[in-house]
């Protein structure tokens, strides 16, 4: 294999060597956040439940 097909090759698996790691880390971030709007989803729910729970008991 001449020297610049090497060349190529080493630059082509740097690249995809930093577009993996970069894709790691963005999965991690997005992990996070999904985690967060989970979390606030949860609350939101909790709370319009005590809502409609206030309003079943003022009907009754």
């Amino acid at each position: 294999m001449s020297q610049e097909l090497f060349n190529q090759l080493e630059q082509k698996v740097t690249a995809t060597v930093e577009a993996l790691e970069l894709a790691k880390l963005e999965n991690d971030e997005l992990r996070e956040e999904n985690q967060t709007l989970k979390q606030e989803r949860e609350e939101w729910e909790r709370r319009l439940n005590g809502l409609l729970q206030k309003f079943d008991e003022s009907d009754a």
